[in-house]
């Protein structure tokens, strides 16, 4: 059994994985860096733009690993899984065979969906290439699918399929209540009815597929890391029907049972059985409407893929099971460091900041713990890094630009606040947090270039009392007054 001493190990091949290690290894250029993925493929950050102060844009480009062990000589990439980790002996052992004694170690294994219900082949969660390859294989027969769920992947899922009836299921009064509040997800709602005549042009960006490989062992090894902002670029999401039926939203309900065909059909039901069809699976809601479809796509959230490195350790977890990191991204464990999706910050934040596991936050966090690592190794102090001042994330939604700022849903703000709107239909729908005076937060649809400026004035915390109603007038150049 092949045994080695190395300074640094990362777990993970996903987003806050690679950024660690590739930080790491151009600091460190003589010591080895090894990055254990269970995927041949890992994600690297492409076309990185800081928009501003906080602000940045990227692609997500999945590689094989080889482009990153040319680039960088002292990085080597361990394909394997993790299958024991030892914290007080520093060792860690992989499904292949290897062991690893490690002066440091960057857990980020990223999350797993979490699953309406496991083992059903008519539940399909997407969170990986291989589930988004499976869902497009699928879906080209379908004409009828249940989507449940309300956060990123379900709004782009959505919005995206065609030739396909969509029912989806969300809990919430209003679309995409993670991102956005009733009034912007009315804003929304018509783009899910027009014709989607604007896409945006071809993605021009290479595509590796990986050999599907045997004898992974357990359930995290099968999981390959979290798809890009932009995953269904390029893979086409066509249903079986030759015209767009639509979506059609169930709102405030859940999935409250999940029938088979044979099942289905043994069971009494209030509805005529005639009227729902013949369909694969039949999906019965909280309040009381039963549809039969072709597949479900559970996209219900994710949890925390911490499992493989809790037995006979102690690292203390947070109530969402995630490992709860300080403000040096340093679990309870000495000497392992935590990053993305795995991990639940544990310092009190900034009245501007909150953890969502987003691709740009787990890009920041990957970083910041390789720094982190790096003062500890070189015995400097670090100070929290400016990232954590203010959230801050650009996406994309329905093919409008979204941008979204500190407490943009006023996140624990009680009743101390005031809201700002300015809505154009069709063209941008603009929210401003008012707390005390101060923006706070704000949230940014269509290309409407404030955010900068709002950025700062967040960040300046000015009294903007005396603007009042007029802070929003289109026919006042905002920016002329805060540069």
């Amino acid at each position: 059994m092949a045994s080695e001493k190395v300074t640094f190990v990362i777990v993970g091949g996903g987003i806050a994985g690679v950024t660690c290690a590739e930080q790491l290894a151009s600091q460190f250029p003589s010591e080895g860096v090894y990055l254990l993925t269970a995927s041949p493929l890992v994600k690297t950050i492409t076309n990185f733009k800081q928009v501003s102060k906080t602000l940045e844009e990227f692609n997500v480009e999945e590689q094989p690993s080889s482009v990153l062990e040319e680039k960088y000589p002292n990085l080597k990439i361990v394909q394997s899984a993790v299958q024991l980790l030892q914290v007080k002996e520093h060792r860690l052992q992989t499904d292949n065979g290897q062991t690893f004694h490690y002066k440091k170690l960057c857990l980020c294994s990223g999350a797993r969906p979490k699953l309406l219900t496991q083992d059903n082949p008519h539940v399909l969660g997407i969170r990986d290439t291989d589930s988004a390859q499976e869902f497009q294989k699928r879906l080209s027969k379908a004409k009828r699918i249940v989507v449940v769920g309300n956060g990123g992947i379900a709004l782009e899922l959505v919005y995206e399929v065609e030739g396909c009836e969509v029912i989806w299921v969300i809990k919430d009064k209003a679309i995409g209540n993670t991102f956005f509040d009733a009034g912007a997800a009315q804003f929304l709602i018509p783009s899910l009815e027009a014709e989607k005549k604007d896409r945006s042009l071809p993605c021009k960006r290479v595509r590796y597929t990986t050999e599907k490989t045997g004898g992974q062992s357990g359930d995290f090894g099968e999981l390959g890391s979290a798809l890009g902002p932009d995953w269904h670029e390029g893979i086409e999401l066509r249903g079986a029907e030759k015209s767009s039926s639509g979506v059609h939203i169930e709102y405030e309900c859940e999935v409250e049972k999940i029938y088979t065909q044979q099942e289905f059909l043994r069971f009494d039901f209030n509805t005529e059985k005639s009227e729902l069809g013949m369909w694969p699976v039949y999906v019965q809601l909280t309040n009381g409407k039963t549809y039969g479809c072709d597949f479900i796509v559970s996209a219900t959230g994710v949890v925390p893929n911490t499992d493989p490195f809790l037995h006979g350790n102690n690292f203390e977890l947070a109530a969402d099971h995630g490992l709860i990191v300080d403000d040096h991204m340093q679990t309870s464990e000495q000497d392992v460091y935590a990053a993305g999706d795995v991990c639940t910050v544990g310092w009190k934040p900034s009245a501007l900041w909150q953890q969502m596991r987003l691709w740009t936050q787990a890009r920041q966090m990957g970083w910041y713990a390789a720094r982190c690592m790096a003062a500890a190794v070189l015995e400097e102090s670090i100070e929290l890094d400016f990232c954590f001042e203010l959230f801050s994330h650009i996406t994309k939604f329905f093919n409008y630009k979204v941008v979204l700022l500190g407490k943009f849903n006023a996140q624990g703000l009680g009743q101390d606040h005031e809201l700002l709107l300015r809505c154009t239909k069709g063209q941008e729908y603009v929210k401003v947090v008012l707390s005390g005076g101060r923006m706070v937060g704000a949230v940014l649809i269509g290309d409407t270039d404030l955010e900068e400026t709002f950025e700062n004035l967040i960040l300046n915390e000015m009294d903007l009392s005396r603007y009042g109603e007029h802070l929003l007038d289109p026919n006042i150049d905002i920016e002329d007054y805060f540069d």
